[in-house]
């Protein structure tokens, strides 16, 4: 193994490292998620959103009351999931 190997191997393992830690943008049920999906949102007392492409990344968008919420904000930092459950019907 040569001096340039070892390095792209490191590099390869700290990609692989990161990408375990991003959070999914995934329902709760690994469901994936994508701009103009319906959920019914578990946090904030939203009920039913739609998810949005803000200025600021997605956002949830109650359809009660127009409320915006980050997709940030709804991660549940047990499984980094999203603290939704996708509408499919």
């Amino acid at each position: 193994m040569g001096l340039f190997d070892f390095f792209k191997s490191h590099k390869d393992q700290s990609s692989k490292k990161e990408d375990v830690n991003k959070p999914l943008m995934a329902d709760l049920e690994q469901n994936p998620l994508q701009a103009g999906d319906i959920v019914d949102a578990l946090r904030y007392d939203l009920g039913r959103c739609k998810l949005v492409e803000g200025q600021s990344g997605y956002e949830y968008e109650s359809l009660e009351t127009g409320t915006r919420v980050s997709w940030l904000r709804m991660i549940d930092a047990a499984t980094q999931l999203q603290k939704v459950k996708k509408v499919t019907s």
